[in-house]
């Protein structure tokens, strides 16, 4: 004899329901709203200001739509594109080997500083914010930079003076001495030794901390000028921002001087603005690809282990 299979379908009472906005969620929804609306407008007038002309701007002022849409700006700055592709070259080299080399110095010194065996901890740690309460100068930072070190005209002087940063080296200690040390101690009654613990372990649990701080590395090696204005004399060797800052000096020098000023065909008030998109445009992109480490990796530094 057959059995017949009953199946009993819950009511409605009995389903799941989305959840509802309340109206203090609606509120607080659109408080961020005004918040991202906020911090995008000033970049909307930068970028709208790029494609307005001259005249415009003068007559209209800033606004988020191009006063008398024009390229006129972009045109002028990439009357070379050769010298714009080699600086972009120039610093896209400075910023990825730069962050590379920081980020594997910085995370194993932080990583040392972390464990508590580590014999000369306290030493170390004394010498990382010892560096940070103290410098010796710009003078003779010149001086072992050109004299001793013989980096005048390199990339290495691009590179070198952010190396290392004291502040990202504590984030990272405080970071990995919050790790579970029960992983670290299994792995190490393994037989792993201290380097393959760091590669094997410590850098895939750590993440979103190595990810922030990275980001940070990039931006100090993209946005910097002030070591290329000291060092690199050398046109083919000048980063981006270096680039664009003689461009803007230049343009700052003209405005300056009415005769010049109504001599030159130069579009001041917009190039000003599409040299600064196109500083920021690639380190956004950079941005936008890592911002899913952002929300676990913000706090990092916050937590003590």
């Amino acid at each position: 004899m057959r059995r017949r299979l009953t199946v009993t379908l819950p009511d409605r009472a009995g389903r799941r329901q989305a959840p509802r906005l309340s109206a203090g969620r609606l509120a607080v929804h659109f408080g961020l709203l005004l918040c991202a609306l906020a911090f995008l407008a000033p970049l909307m007038l930068v970028v709208s200001a790029s494609f307005s002309s001259e005249k415009g701007i003068s007559e209209h002022g800033y606004g988020l739509l191009p006063r008398e849409f024009t390229t006129r700006a972009y045109e002028y700055v990439m009357k070379d594109p050769s010298q714009l592709v080699q600086a972009y070259g120039v610093s896209i080299l400075v910023t990825v080997v730069g962050t590379a080399a920081s980020m594997l110095i910085m995370s194993m010194l932080a990583y040392a500083l972390a464990r508590e065996g580590f014999f000369a901890r306290r030493a170390l740690s004394f010498y990382v914010v010892f560096t940070m309460l103290f410098s010796g100068g710009l003078v003779p930072m010149y001086i072992l930079m050109t004299r001793y070190l013989h980096l005048r005209d390199s990339l290495l002087a691009l590179i070198l003076p952010y190396i290392v940063v004291p502040w990202s080296v504590l984030l990272l200690r405080t970071y990995f001495r919050a790790l579970p040390s029960s992983v670290i101690d299994a792995a190490r009654m393994d037989g792993a030794g201290e380097l393959r613990i760091f590669a094997q372990v410590v850098v895939p649990m750590s993440g979103p901390a190595l990810a922030t701080i990275g980001m940070f590395t990039m931006l100090t090696y993209w946005n910097d000028w002030w070591q290329g204005l000291l060092y690199i004399n050398d046109d083919s060797l000048n980063p981006v921002q270096l680039w664009l800052y003689r461009i803007i000096t230049n343009v700052e020098a003209i405005s300056s001087n009415p005769a010049l000023a109504q001599a030159t065909s130069a579009p001041i008030q917009s190039l000003r603005m599409a040299v600064a998109v196109l500083a920021i445009t690639p380190i956004i992109g950079a941005f936008v690809f890592l911002q899913r480490y952002f929300v676990r990796g913000i706090t990092v530094g916050s937590v003590r282990g």
